[in-house]
């Protein structure tokens, strides 16, 4: 299996959150962008300290959320950031532009040199806080390809937060993000932000999709070691906070915890 996997340099990459403080135009920002730049710099140095594999970055604090389409004031300053921390980490980067433009996600890791993007709802329909959202897979895929970018997909399956309009169940939903959505990967989560994801969705999707399958919320020191041989990566948010509180700050100290695990796990499977 490789694809996305040939950007990290370990077996079943850790891919920590860069939560962004509020960018211009959300409710809760505070007119600075010195101040967003210099805290997801500081969060990109610890997680390098750590040893993490990868980052992905997200307009997290921007809620309430555009259900689709990002304004431009949230492009442009989402763009700049993803590309400071590009050029800081020296890791792969992914870029998360909620609730779920995957057009500007497309084109934001595209300026910024980013090396994937995470879709919420690539193919079908949900309803979440947001309403209805649909999947645009048509417009992100044929972008993709008249940017001429390399930039990878990775798509959630039964993804958070939210419910499907018409339940399929998640094997389908997994064949068909491979089949027709053309992914490049698959994320299984929890049904919210820190929620535990479930052992039996991560082996529903990867018996239905041949693509590597993330673990997309929940990981923590105490589950790893049995999420670990059932999953191909992890993106972790959550659990990298103080007290383990998606809003709080990152906690160096449980960074370390996780990592030192994973790479304990890493060894024994080897």
């Amino acid at each position: 299996m490789t694809g996305i996997l040939s950007l990290f340099s370990r077996p079943k990459p850790v891919i920590a959150c860069i939560h962004l403080q509020p960018l211009p135009g959300a409710p809760a920002y505070r007119g600075d962008m010195k101040a967003v730049y210099e805290t997801a710099l500081q969060e990109v140095e610890i997680f390098k300290q750590q040893g993490v594999d990868g980052l992905i970055v997200e307009n997290f604090r921007d809620a309430p959320f555009y259900p689709e389409q990002l304004p431009a004031e949230t492009v442009a300053a989402l763009a700049a950031v993803s590309r400071e921390i590009v050029k800081a980490s020296g890791l792969p980067v992914g870029v998360n532009a909620l609730r779920n433009d995957a057009p500007a996600a497309v084109a934001i890791a595209t300026a910024a040199e980013a090396h994937f993007i995470r879709v919420n709802v690539h193919l079908g329909a949900v309803i979440a806080d947001q309403g209805l959202i649909q999947g645009n897979a048509h417009l992100s895929l044929r972008l993709r390809a008249q940017l001429h970018s390399r930039v990878m997909i990775v798509a959630d399956v039964g993804v958070k937060h939210a419910a499907p309009l018409a339940p399929r169940g998640l094997a389908a939903e997994a064949h068909e993000l491979a089949e027709r959505g053309k992914v490049d990967g698959l994320i299984v989560s929890g049904a919210f932000t820190g929620a535990e994801t479930a052992l039996s969705d991560l082996a529903v999707v990867k018996q239905n999709a041949a693509l590597p399958v993330w673990v997309g919320s929940g990981a923590t020191p105490e589950n790893l070691t049995a999420l670990y041989p059932h999953c191909d990566g992890l993106i972790v948010g959550s659990t990298f906070k103080q007290a383990g509180h998606a809003e709080n700050p990152v906690d160096p100290a449980r960074v370390s915890q996780f990592m030192q695990q994973m790479q304990s796990l890493r060894t024994e499977f080897s």
